[in-house]
């Protein structure tokens, strides 16, 4: 009833919150139209459901060509590639309304696993890319909520790729675990935990609504990924102060 259902859910609630939010889409459009480099929306090619490719819509925060310039897929804390508006609608989320049309035309949910850049997305084993993405990818999801900082990290580490990969590395237990515990009573938790995360910055929010959450440890993974745990282990620490 949950996978026969969520579609009929995904267009009510996308249906609604297009109209609940229609004057801050178009107070955006109009900030955007008449600021930064005059653009309004970036379509970008995400991996989407069974690894088909898609057109991600979002608004856009970013200079023209910022994928292939800089840290290209990495985007740190004050990048500057990213307009001054830009950074205000990065930081409150609204930069992802636009998502709503992806679910609207069916090639992305309310909640589950992020779209992926291609470049991204090959750092899921294929096997864990394969089971992640057989369902659709989400507006929001475990993941996401849980690095809700990844900018921060990824920015204030030695080595940002290091950084990017390894929280990679956990991000794909969380996925896992939303593909094995995925029903309405855990979307609906997700979705509450997504404005909560807009609104404080308790770090260990997830923890509170979900006590099965996967180890961050794993005592027979092999040194390189080993290496990689032990690099976020001060994150982890920081989430569960």
């Amino acid at each position: 009833m949950y996978k026969v259902t969520k579609r009929v859910f995904d267009v009510v609630f996308a249906g609604a919150c297009l109209i609940i939010l229609s004057p801050l889409f178009l107070l955006t459009i109009l900030i955007l139209k008449f600021t930064g480099e005059h653009e309004v929306f970036f379509r970008q090619k995400r991996i989407g459901q069974n690894g088909q490719p898609f057109m991600i819509f979002k608004f856009a925060t970013m200079l023209k060509n910022s994928p292939n310039i800089g840290t290209k897929e990495i985007t740190l804390r004050n990048d500057p590639r990213v307009t001054r508006i830009g950074k205000y609608l990065r930081i409150t989320k609204i930069n992802e309304l636009p998502q709503i049309f992806n679910v609207l035309l069916g090639d992305m949910s309310i909640v589950g696993p992020r779209p992926l850049m291609e470049i991204s997305y090959k750092l899921y084993s294929p096997e864990a890319a394969r089971l992640i993405y057989a369902s659709k990818p989400g507006i929001t999801g475990i993941g996401s909520i849980y690095f809700r900082d990844e900018e921060k990290i990824v920015s204030e580490a030695k080595d940002p790729k290091e950084a990017y990969r390894a929280i990679f590395k956990y991000k794909a237990k969380l996925e896992l675990w939303y593909k094995e515990n995925a029903s309405w009573l855990t979307d609906i938790k997700i979705i509450v935990l997504t404005g909560l995360a807009i609104l404080i910055s308790d770090k260990n929010l997830a923890e509170k609504f979900f006590s099965n959450l996967p180890s961050k440890t794993d005592p027979e993974v092999s040194k390189e990924e080993r290496k990689l745990e032990i690099f976020l282990e001060p994150v982890f620490a920081e989430s569960a102060s």
